[in-house]
Formats: C-alpha cells, sequence, structure tokens
C-alpha cells in the first residue's frame, strides 16, 4: 500500500512540475517519436480486473408474440388477446463480476487513441411471470362466451459479456483518464412460456366447459446476444509498464427480452 501511495505521489509531482514548464523524466520505456516529456502509453497491454455489476432487465412484451401465434385463427383473437398487458415488467440483479482485457495504444503526445477488447464473468439477469384472465362481456362469432386466462412467464440469465470498444485519452502525467464506446455481446439463457386457459358457456354467466389448453414454450440455451456499450475510466503508472485502473461500462443489450447493464470494476495491468 505504502510503494501504491508513493507511486500516485510521484505521479502528482511530475503533473505539477510540467505545468510549471520543468521537464518530465520518462517514465515508461521510450518510444520513436515521442518526447520524453511524455509518459509513453503506446504499445499493446493486458491485464485482469475484477468488479460489481447491477442489471435491469425489461420484459414488457417478451411473450406478446408467442400468444398472437397461439390465438391465430381462434374465435378467442377477437377478445384482442394479444394485445393485453400481461404485467411482465422490470426485475433488477446485482452480482460480482471478473475477466480481463487487452488492447493497443496509439500516442501523440498527451493524447492517446486506441482499440481494446474487454471481457466480464457473472450472474446477472432475471425472471418473471404473470396471470391475466378476461371473460368476454358478447358472444364471439361462435355464439358462445369465452373465459380466458393466460399464464406467460421469461427470464433471461447472462453469464459472459465482452465489449469491443475504441478509447479516446488524454495523458496527464501518470494518469490516463479516457472515454470509450463500441460493440457489446453476450452469452445468455433466454425462456418464454406462454399457457392459454379457454373456457366456452351458454351465457356470460356460465356454466363453461373448458377446452385442452394452448402452451408454448421456447427456451435457449447459449444465445448470442449484442448491443452496445459505453463509460469511463482512468488508468494510473505505477511502475515500469505496470499500471492500475479504474472503469464504469454501461452495456444495453437488445433482444426480445432488453437488458442494461452497469459495472464498476478495478483492474492491473501491464504496457509491454
Amino acid at each position: 500500500m505504502r510503494r501504491l501511495l508513493l507511486a500516485v505521489m510521484i505521479c502528482g509531482v511530475a503533473s505539477g512540475a510540467r505545468a510549471a514548464d520543468m521537464p518530465d523524466l520518462p517514465i515508461l520505456r521510450g518510444t520513436q517519436g515521442l518526447s520524453s516529456s511524455y509518459v509513453n502509453w503506446q504499445g499493446f497491454y493486458a491485464g485482469v480486473q475484477g468488479g460489481y455489476g447491477s442489471s435491469d432487465e425489461s420484459f414488457r412484451g417478451s411473450t406478446s408474440n408467442m400468444v398472437a401465434a397461439l390465438v391465430q385463427n381462434l374465435v378467442i383473437q377477437e377478445m384482442g388477446i394479444a394485445s393485453w398487458n400481461f404485467a411482465l415488467g422490470k426485475v433488477s440483479s446485482r452480482s460480482t463480476m471478473y475477466g480481463g482485457f487487452a488492447g493497443y495504444n496509439w500516442q501523440w503526445e498527451d493524447v492517446v487513441l486506441g482499440v481494446e477488447a474487454s471481457y466480464m464473468h457473472g450472474s446477472l439477469g432475471g425472471m418473471t411471470s404473470s396471470t391475466q384472465s378476461m371473460t368476454s362481456a358478447n358472444a364471439l362469432s361462435d355464439g358462445l362466451f369465452h373465459s380466458v386466462t393466460v399464464n406467460s412467464s421469461a427470464s433471461i440469465a447472462i453469464s459472459d459479456m465482452a465489449t469491443f470498444r475504441g478509447r479516446a485519452a488524454y495523458e496527464w502525467g501518470c494518469f490516463l483518464p479516457y472515454a470509450f464506446g463500441g460493440l457489446a455481446l453476450g452469452n445468455g439463457n433466454l425462456n418464454r412460456n406462454v399457457t392459454i386457459q379457454d373456457s366456452a358457456g351458454p351465457t356470460v354467466f356460465g356454466p363453461f366447459t373448458p377446452f385442452a389448453p394452448l402452451i408454448a414454450n421456447e427456451g435457449t440455451s447459449n444465445h448470442l446476444i449484442y448491443g452496445y456499450s459505453a463509460g469511463l475510466g482512468v488508468d494510473v503508472r505505477l511502475i515500469g509498464g505496470l499500471f492500475m485502473r479504474a472503469e464504469w461500462e454501461y452495456v444495453r443489450f437488445v433482444d426480445n427480452i432488453e437488458t442494461n447493464i452497469n459495472t464498476v470494476r478495478a483492474g492491473l495491468g501491464y504496457k509491454f
């Protein structure tokens, strides 16, 4: 811990010296074309990271197309079942996460641009279910009154997440604050289930005779989900090519189940 504090203090002293027009000492290995007054961030780097993630899933409308397919060409579609609000709302979850990163930087004095791949493993996701019932106020086209109950559920479990992003950074002494954005890919298990129980009777008060239930199940393991990512972070040079990192990343996956993930993480890397 004392070594880490000492490294940060040295960074602060070096930055103050440059502000006073005093030359900096070269801190990382030099690169042709870079002045010795700048810390050299150019080149390949890699590291490990860990953090904490929170996800918010929106299940609204995720089973509507399945309901519409089940009632297609049936008399109960006259009840507008496919447009019912099945109350599949939002679910949140939390998880610790770990992974790694690797990338390459190009540097022009204090401006640094780069590309990077980042990977995180954890356990995010959630599930929700609902039950909706309705009895037709008027006889349908078959001359009968129908009482319909719809049970629906949906879930998603995300275990792996990778982002491929471009970075724009500004070198300030031993500190390299940066912003990034790019493509996000994830590995998820998705499940959606619908059961429709229809009963018919001669009057609005019954008695109702049940028909065989209509059932639809859709489950996908190791499903590739995609979206985009954006975030902010800072790399801090410690000694030699060793640096530490603090970062916040936002990821949005767009699928039948929309998922928003925020992670905060710390990492340790090495610039080769």
